[in-house]
Order: structure tokens, then C-alpha cells, then sequence
């Protein structure tokens, strides 16, 4: 399965020794190149700051957006409207979320989705005359993103994942690590990194994800940030059998089916899922998208190709065949946990570090529930426009040093080697994550005792993959890519375990109800000994009052 959207030949260089490495000076140093990574490269640079991009597969091709459409949470600034769209996922959310950084995102999306309409983005238009923002073809948005962040004098670093990050007693001070294709190291010491890395889906094939698999919480994590929402991280997305698209808002128009032709009662309803999922435990599922009113069925397909190409493949109609379905996992893609934030500015608390999109929590504003596609699209080039802008300041705050400064790589699991220390398997560890997190009754369906089961097997193997020397560019990378999923996986389970009770995604068979007393955020750091906390009060209102 290829790691990018762009085609690359499969990586067999040797990674480099120092003496060939690319060594950058720049005041900010971005993670990642989805819409989160691109909005804050081209804010940091819009406020005057030298900034470098690293990607790890093609800024502009890969990652969840890159292939896909996507709604995005665009409201007008009229107060019923906003009102309306903040009410609608305060209770699917179990009220987590915060109004007023709701009203922040809000505000900022509606002028940067202005700004992507000066850049010249196709929006379609009405009978008005007026254009409808409120989606954007993935594609096309983010190949003008490229364009953008180029034309702002961003240097892109494409194929070139970061392996750790640099630190010295001022704070993050930039980022090393590898071009895949050639095998050569890569350095940028900067004032300040976003990380932008996108969540973790845990390679599941769901489309667009094999890139996601956790580096940056990995990365954040070894220099002390802080995790929020990571029990809101199992999150699926129905999917045909036979093909990776999960985009699921079609399966509104579905009638769900058993194999034998009866309908699946509840599976169209707001608890739907869990329904599917349920029964996907014991027997196939089938669909078919008969509800889709006549008039509509070809502005779907115009709305959302990728999502009919599999079904064209096959030969099936989905609107008058059925055809069975299956549920994949999308973890922190398009579940709401990720790295905590701490400010407004999407600072993470460890100085000179800042993160954007699915990398950080999306609990500020969908709580518990998934941000699916619109409130992601929207948090993304909110959150990326506020940390770039975050970065920048916090770079200028500094001075030009960044080049007398002398950090250090911070990176640990699979990156110190020891004596007598072998290969990972970086495969075998990949499917022993899956087998712990994939599975329906689970990780949807969570008890203590399957947490602790799974949590006394995870822990074993992050012993397993911690000093292996490595060969090859392609090996050092999944092999870091296999520690970012073991740790992603333990956060998920020992912070859901200490959520006794039902809220949001976070379904518990112990506990069926949502408890009033349990009303309030989880914080889990950690690496080799992981702690959960309530956030305190103090801390809510800290939060609450950045966004004012």
C-alpha cells in the first residue's frame, strides 16, 4: 500500500550519514502539509517569518484531504444560524465542547474561506449569482494551497518525514529527519514547529490515511506535551467492503440490510453505527442508497466522484444494488483526540511548540463526538492559521539565534540503538496494534477488562520497540511510524479507562449512562508511564477565556 498520494518508487536507500545531511535555519518549521500544515505555513510567513514545510509524502497529495471532498462547518455570521450550528453537537458531544472557541472557529473560517475564494478556488454558484462555500473538493483545494504557501516564499521539503524533534533549555528548537527517496538526513533548526501531522487511522486503508499513523503526538509527547480527548479516538467510517472511501454522509440516503434481505432496524438512526458494527460481529451487512431522492442522484455523484469510482470499478449502482459494507477504523482522523492546547494561539505548553488540525484536540469544539469532515475542514485552517501565527510571534519574541543555538534530537523509541539490539519487525508490531484496535467489540464496545487486556499487551510491545538499529530510509520510517501507533493506542485505552461511564464515541458496557459528575475533559501524558487527569477547573477556564 503506497505511503503517498504522489507517485514515488519504493524507498530502498540507505539512510545517510551527517556528513550528507541537508542542515535549514528558519524561524518556523512546520509539520505536515494537509490543510492545517499549509494554512500555518502561510500565516507564519505571512507575518514575516522564514519558514520551511516537511511533509512526509507530497504537500498537496496526500493525507486525508488531499483525495477526497469535504463539507466544512461555514455558517454566516447570523445569530439563529450560529446558534443552531453550535446547539448541534453540544449534546452529541456530551458537552465538552466550549461555545466560545465554537464562536472562534466559526469567525475564522468564514474569512479564511473567503480568502480561498480570492485565491481563485471554483466555488460552485447558485441561482443568485452567490457562491456556496460550503464544501471543498480536496484536490483542487489542495493544489491551490501548494500554490499558496509557494508563492509566500515557503521552502517544501517533500518525502521527507520527521523523525524527532530538536530541543535545547529555551524550548523546541526544530525538527531532523529523513528524505525517503534518497535516504538522506534532513535538519532544521527553528524558533519555533507546528505540528501539523494529522491523527492516527492506524493503516487501516481508509482513503487517504496510510500517512496518518501518529508521528506527531509521538514527536510532541517526547518533549512533554500533554494529550486531551483521547478516549473520543474510535472513531469508524462505513465504507463499501471492497474499497477504502469512508466519506459517509451518502449513507444518509441508505437502507441498511441483512444478508437475507430483511432491513437492519436502527441502522439509519443516530446510533446507527453501533448498530452496524454490532451486527457486522456476526453476519454481512448490506447497503443501498434507494432513499436519494431522484432529483438529487446525479448532483451527488458530481458532489463526490471518488465516492462512486470503487462501485463504477465493480459494476454496481449503489443507488438501486445493494452492496455489502464494512466499518474502518479512522482513530484520531476523524475522532476529536490528539495533543493538548493550552492558549489561543494552539501553543501546547512546551515552549517554541504549537499544533494544528487532527494532531491536536478537536475537544474544544465537538467534545466527544466525531468532527467528521466539516468541523475537521474548518478546525484545520482555523487551528494551522492560529499557530503559524502563534509560531511566528514566539520566534520574533526570540531574536535571530536560531543559528547559535545548539539543540539536541529528543527522539526515543527506535531511533537509540543498543547493544545487541536487533531489527524491529515494524510489521508484526503494526499488526499487533490492529489486532488490539480494530476490532468492533473492542474498542467501540469497551469494557475494563478488554482494556486492561489489551493495555497488558501494549505495554509489552512498547518495550519491543524501543533501541533497534535500522537500515534503510524506508525501515527507519515504519519503524517509527509502528512506535507513533503503540503509543496512540496506549493513550486511547488508559485514558478510557478512566472514563467510567458513556459519553460521546466513548461507549463503556460497565457503565451505560453518561454520569453529570464525569462532565469534564481527560489530560493524558506520558510515554513509558502514562498518567490521566481531570482537567482542573482553573485550567476550563483558562482555555474558555483564550477564545474571548
Amino acid at each position: 500500500m503506497p505511503i503517498s498520494a504522489a507517485p514515488v518508487p519504493a524507498p530502498v536507500a540507505k539512510v545517510g550519514d551527517a556528513s550528507d545531511a541537508l542542515d535549514l535555519v528558519a524561524d518556523v518549521l512546520v509539520l505536515g502539509g494537509g490543510p492545517a500544515g499549509t494554512w500555518a505555513a502561510w500565516a507564519a510567513a505571512a507575518a514575516g517569518a522564514k519558514v520551511v514545510l516537511a511533509d512526509k509524502g507530497w504537500c498537496g497529495a496526500s493525507g486525508a484531504t488531499a483525495p477526497s471532498g469535504t463539507g466544512v462547518w461555514h455558517v454566516p455570521p447570523d445569530p439563529v444560524q450560529r446558534e443552531e450550528a453550535r446547539a448541534s453537537r453540544e449534546s452529541l458531544g456530551g458537552f465538552l465542547a466550549e461555545r466560545l472557541w465554537m464562536d472562534r472557529v466559526l469567525d475564522r473560517t468564514y474569512d479564511n474561506m473567503a480568502q480561498v475564494a480570492a485565491w481563485g478556488y471554483p466555488f460552485p454558484v447558485d441561482e443568485h449569482g452567490q457562491q456556496a462555500r460550503r464544501s471543498l473538493q480536496g484536490p483542487e483545494y489542495m493544489r491551490l494551497m501548494r500554490r499558496q504557501v509557494l508563492a509566500a516564499g515557503v521552502r517544501i521539503l517533500d518525502h521527507s518525514p520527521a523523525l524527532e524533534l530538536l530541543k535545547d533549555d529555551y524550548g523546541v528548537a526544530g525538527a531532523a529527519g529523513v528524505e525517503r527517496r534518497t535516504g538522506r538526513r534532513w535538519r532544521v533548526q527553528a524558533q519555533a514547529v507546528v505540528i501539523a501531522t494529522g491523527g492516527c487511522a492506524f493503516l487501516s486503508k481508509a482513503l487517504g490515511c496510510d500517512v496518518l499513523t501518529g508521528d506527531g503526538g509521538l514527536l510532541a509527547a517526547e518533549v512533554g506535551a500533554e494529550f486531551s480527548g483521547m478516549e473520543f479516538s474510535n472513531a469508524y467510517g462505513i465504507s463499501p467492503a471492497f474499497a477504502s472511501v469512508t466519506k459517509t454522509a451518502f449513507y444518509r440516503y441508505a437502507t441498511f440490510y441483512h444478508g437475507d434481505g430483511r432491513v437492519l432496524e436502527g441502522a439509519g438512526s443516530a446510533r446507527g453505527r453501533s448498530v452496524i458494527a454490532r451486527t457486522l460481529l456476526t453476519e454481512p451487512v448490506y447497503a443501498q442508497l434507494d432513499q436519494a431522492p431522484e432529483s438529487l442522484r446525479e448532483s451527488l455523484r458530481k458532489s463526490q466522484p471518488n465516492f462512486f469510482l470503487p462501485f463504477d470499478k465493480a459494476g454496481i449502482d449503489p443507488l438501486t444494488q445493494r452492496f455489502p459494507v464494512t466499518m474502518r477504523l479512522e482513530g484520531t482522523v476523524r475522532g476529536t483526540g490528539g495533543i493538548r492546547l493550552v492558549n489561543a494561539e494552539c501553543g501546547t505548553g512546551v515552549p517554541g511548540l504549537y499544533a494544528a488540525g487532527d494532531a491536536a484536540t478537536r475537544e474544544l469544539i465537538c467534545g466527544g463526538f466525531t468532527g467528521g469532515g466539516s468541523h475537521n475542514a474548518a478546525w484545520a485552517m482555523s487551528s494551522g492559521y492560529w499557530a503559524g501565527g502563534g509560531a511566528a510571534a514566539h520566534a520574533r519574541s526570540l531574536g535571530v539565534n536560531a543559528a547559535s543555538r545548539r539543540p539536541i534530537g529528543a527522539g526515543r523509541a527506535t531511533l537509540r540503538s543498543a547493544p545487541g539490539s536487533r531489527t524491529l519487525d515494524h510489521a508484526a508490531v503494526v499488526k499487533a496494534v490492529q489486532d488490539e484496535v480494530f476490532p468492533y467489540d473492542r474498542n467501540l464496545f469497551r469494557s475494563t477488562a478488554k482494556l486492561n487486556d489489551s493495555l497488558e499487551r501494549l505495554d509489552q510491545l512498547w518495550q519491543a520497540v524501543q533501541d533497534h538499529p535500522e537500515q534503510t530510509a524506508r525501515d527507519v520510517v515504519r519503524a517509527r511510524e509502528a512506535a507513533a501507533m503503540t503509543a496512540t493506542a496506549r493513550w486511547m485505552y488508559a485514558t478510557a479507562r478512566e472514563r467510567r461511564e458513556t459519553r460521546g464515541m466513548h461507549k463503556h458496557e460497565d457503565f451505560h449512562e453518561q454520569d453529570p459528575a464525569q462532565r469534564r475533559r481527560l489530560v493524558t501524558s506520558g510515554i513509558d508511564r502514562i498518567q490521566v487527569r481531570a482537567e482542573s477547573a482553573s485550567e476550563t477556564s483558562v482555555l474558555a477565556k483564550a477564545a474571548a
